[in-house]
């Protein structure tokens, strides 16, 4: 009886997960509960559709990273068995370390903990269990292997990530614009001097994938209702931690019930071994239960965030170009949700209220960056060969301020 592993993809179509290591990973409980991890965190209070989880998304990039291997592999990059199997391996679990709505744990129940260090310590258990099959996975995935194109193709300007979650979450929402040309961006990768570079008959692809992955931010990602429903979310978790630590009991399951009640930074969760396994017990399903049940609560303002999230009643959005400024009429928002509901103007400020800065550029021209191969064999930056896109088009960051309140 063979253990290969064949699944339909609404993206890609049939993905084929061989024997061995890479099918031990996907059919491990860890990797499962992405399973129970949406993607795109609340957007799909405003994209109906968004309802793709982690774990397609990892497999996505999965698929696109075996396809990458095969088209570097043709044009004579030195790629072993061994470092095929390791590589897809790594962009396999790159993701595993997420939480519950994908990033809102990170900033609400722990501290200074972020979903890549949580990856890593997964990686590091399931490495253990599988007899050290995983060791050059990690080491590829840390960047430590010697050749660092490998790493490349799982965190980079042109990784299989971006790829996948560009292809996924426009097809999920609907959002056309994101539809990138993954298949001929692929075709036209190459590796000079240990960096991945782009061949120049690709260079279109690569200035339409720029172009949609801001939109998809501007649409999809910092879509203001996205946005909105993020920091309800955040706030009604704050608030139940908040009553946790006044020593008041709440509704929810035993992993949420281990981080509401105890304060995990980065230290303890590295050295604490019951952080990491109630984190691994948590995912979406906690958190709407018990949202669920705190709309009944005694406490005012845990009721009415559990009710809006629930009943999608999220925050009014006020979005403003430039720099965070806090203004006369954001006081008497406050001020005025305050008599409305019967609450401390601190506690308005606190929990029903939030505002915040986000700045997104295109593309960087000081961090990693995207070369194309010249037919001398030489490399440019892409914003030295395109004819569409300039360089201070390419890298002017828009910054915007979201300032959220209670309806």
């Amino acid at each position: 009886m063979t253990n290969n592993k064949i699944i339909n993809d609404p993206v890609f179509g049939f993905i084929r997960i061989p024997n061995g290591v890479l099918y031990d990973i996907v059919v491990h409980r860890d990797f499962f509960r992405l399973s129970r991890i949406r993607q795109l965190g609340g957007a799909y209070m405003v994209y109906p559709g968004a309802q793709h989880t982690r774990f397609q998304h990892s497999l996505g990039a999965f698929y696109l990273m075996s396809k990458a291997v095969s088209t570097l592999l043709m044009k004579g990059v030195e790629i072993s068995d061994e470092e095929a199997e390791a590589v897809e391996a790594a962009i396999l679990m790159h993701d595993i370390g997420h939480g519950p709505f994908s990033h809102v744990l990170e900033h609400t129940l722990m501290s200074g903990v972020r979903h890549e260090e949580v990856s890593l310590m997964i990686m590091e258990k399931l490495n253990k269990e599988m007899d050290g099959r995983l060791s050059l996975a990690i080491q590829i995935f840390k960047d430590k292997y010697k050749k660092h194109f490998l790493h490349q193709l799982i965190s980079s300007q042109l990784d299989m990530d971006r790829l996948d979650y560009l292809r996924r979450d426009s097809f999920f929402t609907g959002v056309t614009e994101g539809n990138i040309g993954s298949d001929r961006i692929i075709d036209m990768l190459h590796v000079k001097d240990d960096r991945l570079v782009m061949e120049k008959k690709g260079i279109y692809s690569i200035e339409n994938y720029l172009v949609s992955r801001r939109l998809m931010y501007w649409q999809v990602y910092l879509h203001k209702t996205s946005v909105s429903a993020e920091h309800v979310l955040i706030n009604a978790l704050q608030r139940a931690k908040d009553l946790a630590h006044e020593g008041v009991e709440l509704f929810c399951s035993p992993a949420l019930h281990f981080f509401l009640y105890n304060d995990v930074d980065k230290e303890r969760f590295l050295n604490d071994p019951d952080c990491l396994t109630h984190y691994l017990n948590l995912d979406d399903n906690d958190i709407i239960s018990a949202l669920k049940v705190w709309e009944g609560n005694d406490d005012k303002i845990l009721s009415l965030l559990s009710r809006d999230f629930i009943g999608r009643n999220i925050f009014k959005v006020e979005v403003t170009e430039g720099p965070s400024t806090k203004n006369e009429q954001e006081v008497q928002i406050i001020r005025n949700i305050s008599e409305r509901y019967g609450i401390d103007e601190a506690d308005v400020k606190r929990y029903l209220t939030s505002s915040q800065m986000v700045g997104r550029d295109m593309y960087s021209t000081v961090e990693d960056k995207i070369e194309i191969l010249m037919k001398d064999g030489t490399t440019k930056d892409i914003s030295e060969v395109s004819d569409m896109l300039n360089v201070d088009t390419l890298s002017k960051k828009v910054r915007k301020k979201f300032f959220c309140y209670q309806r």
